[in-house]
């Protein structure tokens, strides 16, 4: 039989109702450090466990904050998932979480699932373009909060990365190196934070006088593959290999570089590269990768914070919060071969 909370306070000779507030992560700061310890030390004594379920349920809430990813597998993704993790577990609560892979239907029944399932509200971090209806329909039932991808014509409760600006330093970045033929390796537009990595690359590229030295095809997935794959089709078809590209991840970048290598090229003695995100294993590439950081942690701490905030002031508006971005500088640029660029910061056209 279950120990029940009012054994718990007759064993530590307190009111029950003081014995709730000592077991509880968010009330215990209203009873003494001393009458914390002796709850505790009697709910251990005893085995209590509380019933989280039903206690939730009283309140109208079950302590559960629904989180959709694009892919397990992306390394960003575990970053984020720490920070959502790292604040829940203040106040008790805990993330559930699903992946989209990528696919509208898919996030509309993650959705769907996890409203059924009761979670007090829902992070996504893997919208796009096409999930506009789907995720504002879900947002008139329960809270939602949009991490790392942004719908601009929505209301939501958003926290992303400014990507214009990190697209714009990591092309001033291969500019100032004297880069003039530099190639992007992107991702698909209708994905927000891509579509403003290429606007931002695009746009340091003009402020030089330049354009993309040749133009690809956008991936939907941004896997070690695809950016392998990208990296191919521009050395296959362009009469000369680029001398720096930009990819819009680091897991493309790392496969842009193991292309180079299948070729017979360096990086970045014969191309350099820049990623996004700066994954933990960036630092540990071959070259060590230049990449704009992406505080995965630290968005994913605010992303619960917003979701808390919604769920303890329903009618506040919602905000957008926007993080600056930082270009991290490692072995994987360097200028361009000599007689393929120009001088640091001139800029030449096509």
């Amino acid at each position: 039989m279950s120990v029940t909370l009012l054994e718990v306070a007759r064993r530590a000779n307190v009111h029950p109702s003081t014995a709730s507030r000592a077991l509880s992560p968010v009330m215990s700061r209203e009873v003494s450090e001393a009458t914390r310890l002796k709850v505790l030390e009697a709910a251990e004594e005893l085995g209590y466990r509380p019933n989280v379920v039903a206690r939730g349920l009283r309140k109208g809430r079950t302590g559960t904050i629904g989180v959709v990813i694009n892919d397990f597998q992306l390394p960003y993704n575990a970053a984020v998932l720490r920070g959502i993790e790292a604040v829940l577990d203040e106040t008790g609560m805990m993330p559930f979480v699903t992946e989209s892979h990528e696919d509208s239907a898919r996030l509309e029944r993650a959705l769907e699932h996890l409203h059924g399932r009761r979670a007090d509200a829902i992070i996504v971090t893997a919208v796009r373009a096409a999930d506009e209806a789907a995720v504002v329909k879900m947002a008139r039932l329960l809270p939602i909060v949009l991490a790392v991808r942004t719908l601009p014509n929505t209301r939501l409760a958003t926290v992303a990365h400014d990507d214009f600006e990190g697209g714009l330093l990591a092309a001033r970045h291969l500019v100032a190196l004297g880069h003039r033929d530099i190639v992007e390796l992107p991702g698909t537009g209708d994905v927000s934070s891509f579509r403003q990595r290429s606007a931002g690359f695009h746009a340091g590229l003009q402020e030089a006088g330049l354009e993309p030295a040749s133009v690809v095809q956008p991936v939907h997935r941004l896997t070690v593959e695809n950016g392998h794959a990208l990296m191919r089709a521009v050395l296959a078809r362009a009469d000369r290999p680029p001398t720096a590209a930009f990819a819009h991840n680091d897991v493309m970048a790392a496969g842009a570089i193991d292309a180079l290598s299948d070729a017979g090229l360096s990086c970045p003695r014969d191309i350099s590269v820049v990623g996004y995100d700066d994954i933990l294993l960036a630092d540990h590439l071959a070259p060590p990768l230049t990449t704009v950081r992406l505080p995965s942690f630290h968005l994913g701490q605010l992303a619960a914070q917003l979701a808390r905030t919604l769920l303890d002031q329903p009618d506040a508006p919602a905000p957008r919060v926007s993080l600056p971005p930082e270009l991290v500088v490692r072995a994987s640029c360097a200028p361009p071969p000599k007689g393929r660029g120009s001088s640091p910061g001139v800029g030449h056209g096509h």
